[in-house]
This record gives structure tokens, sequence and C-alpha cells, in this order.
């Protein structure tokens, strides 16, 4: 049994349909925290359960022998003790680049410990460390749907955005395929997209031209901080212009590697989510 968590999200989607396409022969269940709100593919079994309380998962664990989790979802070191104690021997963990690149970030420090009580559980284990989501520029959607401008500090700084479908690839071959136990993944796009080329492939997708204005860092942090807290907007502006290394920036080719396929441009996810932004 593989058990999928955060399975109505922007990876679990994807991922519980590249596990049915993958021909496993192994039964999937998804955690959902409304069951009758939720949708999944034919053959799925959905269960209740909230990562936040780790009591309400027994259920959905129990027979589970593959787990995929996604850091900062919930109180992991409770979450990987339960999942142990029901008999789990492989965790996917989608954790972040940034454990590695910018380590003194708050952010990044509580993810890089659920990596560390992972490796100590005991279970087997595939880390997958993810750059920027394309999925982010969601944040933009307000703005772009009411015709205003995007207020951006750092437009022209390009990042290896990630379409969240490829973690999803990622974690369906982690999770099937024989050879992932004890790797460690980065993953990023086929390559660097500026924020100003993102606005634009908005535009390009919409059918107008998308309207992007320059501020200042202290601006935008205001802006940001008014929706994810001070910490978290400090932490996204140096993860996208403030405090960029070569690491942050580098390219990789996991994606091709492990799946075949290579990884999708921005270009792409901003055609397939065109209707977020209308």
């Amino acid at each position: 049994m593989i058990l999928v968590t955060g399975a109505t999200g922007n990876i679990g989607r994807p991922l519980l349909r590249y596990l049915r396409a993958s021909g496993t022969d192994r039964p999937l269940r998804a955690l959902t925290r409304d069951r009758a709100r939720a949708s999944f593919p034919d053959g799925v079994e959905a269960v209740e359960g909230d990562l936040a309380d780790p009591a309400s998962l027994d259920r959905a664990l129990t027979g589970a022998r593959s787990l995929f989790l996604l850091a900062g979802t919930g109180p992991e070191e409770a979450v990987l003790a339960a999942a142990r104690r029901a008999g789990v021997e492989h965790v996917v963990l989608v954790s972040s680049i940034t454990v590695r690149t910018h380590p003194h970030l708050p952010t990044a420090a509580r993810v890089l410990a659920t990596e560390d009580l992972l490796r100590a559980s005991g279970m087997a284990w595939t880390m997958l460390r993810p750059t920027q989501f394309a999925s982010n520029t969601l944040l933009w959607s307000d703005a772009i749907r009411a015709h205003r401008p995007v207020r951006l500090p750092y437009p022209d700084l390009g990042l290896p955005t990630i379409h969240p479908a490829d973690i999803a690839a990622v974690a369906a071959s982690a999770l099937t395929g024989p050879d992932h136990h004890g790797r460690t993944y980065p993953l990023t796009g086929p390559g660097p997209v500026t924020a100003r080329e993102q606005v634009a492939a908005l535009g390009a997708a919409l059918g107008r031209e998308v309207p992007l204005t320059v501020v200042s860092r202290k601006e935008a942090h205001e802006e940001l901080a008014a929706a994810v807290g001070d910490a978290v907007a400090h932490a996204m502006l140096d993860l996208t212009g403030g405090d960029i290394t070569d690491e942050l920036r580098a390219v990789h080719d996991t994606v091709e590697r492990v799946t075949g396929t290579p990884a999708r441009p921005f270009a792409q996810w901003a055609t397939e989510n065109a209707a977020a932004f209308r």
C-alpha cells in the first residue's frame, strides 16, 4: 500500500495520476481532510485524516508500506513515529533545495530537521529537494485577475523554477522503483526563468499583456508579510533575489535522469494554469 498525503495539492494530485498510470500492483490510498469534497482517480482509496493531528492518521497508515510526505505540513516527528509504528518501510519526503543553499533561514532549518528525523527513524527514505515552484506565482493571481500590475523587487533574476508535476513524476518513480532508497535528489526546471519572463508567459497564456511594476524590497516585504508573516516574507525575498547563491541558480537534470522525460518549462505551467489568473 502506498499512502499519499497532501493528495489534493499541486504535487499530490498529479502524483496519484502517475502512480495509477505506472501499472503498479500496490494499492493506492489518498489522505484528505474531507473525503466528501475530494476527487481522486478510480481505484484510489480516500481516507480522512489530518497531518496536523497525528492521532487521526491511524486508519490511513494501517497497511501502508510506502508514504509520500511534504515537509512543513504537520508535526513531522509525531507523523514519522506513527508511520513507523504502523509498519511503513519507505518514506519519500519533499524537502527543499534551501536546506543546502540557505540552511540559516528558519524555514529551511525546520525542513532540514525533518530530514534528520527521517534519517534517524529506521525507515528507508528518499529526499526530494526542489527549487522554487512554478505554482508560487499563484500569489500574483489576485492582481492579475484584477488587471493590476504584478509588483516585484527582483524582476530580472533567473532561477530554474520547477513544475510541481515534475516533482510528482520523480516521487512516483521513487515510490515504485527499486533504486531510490537512500537517495537525495535536487530538482529544478530545465533552465533559469526570471520573474519578468514568468509574467510575460502568463500574459501569453491569457492572451493579454500583464503589467509589472518594480518595487523596493521594503515595499515588497510589507505586502508579502500581510499574507504570509514577517519571517516567511523575508525568506521568500532572500530566495527570489535578495540572497541568491550559485547553488540556488544551478540547473539539475534530475527530472530527466529519474523519469526519462525532460523537465517542463514555466511556460507550460502557465498555459496549463491560465484559468487561475482569469
